[in-house]
């Protein structure tokens, strides 16, 4: 019974999430740019934590980041998109909670 209700939960989310918010940053390659405590070619994710601490529009302010791309809030290179082919709906909303705590 627990598993129909956590495959018709994750069916009304876009698929199931993975376990680990990591496996989901790393498996849709966010690690190349971006690492949890120093600054490679993007920002650090507790730098990114920081800088949106207290901002309820927070998840969805880097949802939209993540989804669209965008350039000029962290420096000179652009961030590309990533679209629910990289990452689905449930797992970039666990991966954007996951930042925001560090």
């Amino acid at each position: 019974m627990k598993a129909l209700a956590f495959m018709l939960a994750a069916a009304l989310v876009g698929g199931p999430a993975l376990a680990n918010p990591e496996e989901s940053i790393n498996k849709a390659g966010c690690m190349a740019c971006h690492a949890k405590d120093k600054k490679l070619l993007g920002p650090a994710f507790k730098d990114v934590a920081a800088k949106y601490k207290g901002n309820k529009d927070a998840p969805a302010l880097l949802a939209d980041k993540v989804r669209k791309g965008g350039k000029g809030v962290w420096g000179p290179i652009p961030m590309s998109p990533n679209g629910p082919d990289k990452i689905s709906d449930a797992d970039l909303k666990a991966a954007i909670d996951w930042i925001l705590a560090q």
